[in-house]
């Protein structure tokens, strides 16, 4: 449950700034007549991610089970690796997020409302979807038989909304570069067991060779139906009984994986330098006025 409680913090806090970005923009620059078409192209968004994960989740139950553990394999390892550019992606640019989103916007006020509609679309519905695709994998994963992943990611989203909510009104203040970079590691975990239990699904589907060829099984001290058992699962995806290949793929994505993220910002890319957060003062220690110009007389 811990698992897609994060997920769907995560996911659902890139998804609330990016809203609260939007709106605030508009209300301090006096564009309030925008601001419909923004609510429009963010409901047309996140009603697409709603109908695609019911896609995915009502579609699969008419297949077989082969065809059900291969489409779950499948889908398991490409929503690890849209998470994976996710969270680099962010890492790199939670900095810059807020200039990024007021250029976009700009450009669309000057094309006209379907331009507003689309920026806002496209702004929520690549994390709607990204997300949709990744706590039904996390889920499919971690399921075991009861609601209690899908609570985790309702408490996620809800729990999202409402900092996004603060962060609107002014009542939060953390530090998004950390909080991201943090959350973010955690997140790579998760995947390397989504994507662990991934392969293991295309193996169930004869898809890839090895299912009988078991690492270690440890499940007479860590039973699946204790506690602490359904607890690994949950955050971890732990499996006492993987296969030579679950832990293979797991060490070769996990490790890697957060050795790059945690290194410093612009590494092995000849940069060494992260350029300054929007709000970063100037040459003068003074802060750049946010406020709306007057227009000329």
């Amino acid at each position: 449950m811990f698992s897609n409680y994060l997920i769907g913090l995560r996911e659902g806090l890139e998804a609330s700034l990016v809203v609260c970005i939007l709106i605030a923009y508009l209300v301090k620059t006096g564009r309030t007549d925008a601001l419909k078409p923004i609510w429009i192209g963010i409901a047309v968004a996140v009603l697409i991610a709603m109908g695609f994960g019911c896609a995915l989740e009502f579609g699969s139950q008419e297949l077989t089970f082969q065809a059900q553990e291969a489409l779950g394999g499948s889908l398991s390892v490409v929503a690890v690796g849209l998470v994976t550019w996710m969270v680099f992606w962010m890492r790199r640019t939670a900095r810059h997020l807020k200039a990024e989103l007021h250029g976009k916007l700009d450009a669309a006020l000057a094309m006209g409302t379907g331009a507003l509609v689309a920026t806002a679309f496209l702004a929520v519905g690549r994390e709607g979807l990204e997300t949709a695709l990744f706590v039904w994998a996390s889920v499919h994963a971690a399921s075991d038989g009861t609601p209690r992943p899908l609570v985790g990611v309702a408490l996620g989203l809800a729990s999202a909304v409402f900092l996004g909510w603060l962060f609107y009104r002014g009542a939060l203040r953390i530090n998004l570069a950390k909080f991201f970079t943090w959350t973010g590691g955690m997140l790579v975990v998760v995947a390397a067991g989504v994507l662990a239990y991934g392969f293991h699904d295309l193996q169930e589907a004869d898809w890839i060779p090895g299912l009988t060829n078991q690492a270690f099984d440890i499940s007479g001290t860590i039973p699946p139906d204790s506690w602490y058992g359904t607890l690994l699962k949950g955050v971890f995806n732990f499996q006492p009984d993987p296969t030579v290949l679950q832990v293979t793929v797991w060490l070769l994505y996990l490790i890697p994986t957060l050795v790059l993220f945690f290194a410093p910002v612009g590494f092995g890319s000849g940069k060494g330098k992260v350029k300054a957060p929007d709000d970063a003062p100037d040459d003068q220690g003074s802060r750049p006025s946010t406020a709306p110009q007057a227009p000329p007389a």
